[in-house]
């Protein structure tokens, strides 16, 4: 997984309601990658800790796999365990099963 530019711009103020957080779903896996796994890492680079908790109630909830393989065969809880600031978002993976 690649770093966030550092130029990267956080929208602050962005209403992050239900609808906000299940569109999330929408996008598509690039080809080759695990569908679960991308919606994750979409939701994690996309999302303050607690829209990510929420979207993570609602991944499981429609049936998707916590422990979806990434390119490199880890699931997406084993590609953050040493992100430095990850640990409330590996706390809501841990919460919902993930391993």
């Amino acid at each position: 997984m690649s770093e966030l530019k550092k130029d990267k711009k956080k929208v602050l103020g962005e209403v992050f309601d239900d609808e906000r957080i299940k569109s999330f779903f929408q996008y598509p896996a690039p080809e080759g990658m695990d569908p679960d796994f991308h919606l994750l890492e979409k939701a994690y680079r996309g999302m303050r800790e607690e829209n990510f908790a929420t979207f993570v109630q609602f991944f499981v909830e429609r049936g998707h796999n916590l422990n979806a393989p990434g390119p490199d065969g880890k699931t997406f809880l084993q590609t953050i365990k040493d992100h430095r600031l990850a640990d409330e978002y590996i706390a809501a993976l841990k919460q919902a099963g993930a391993e």
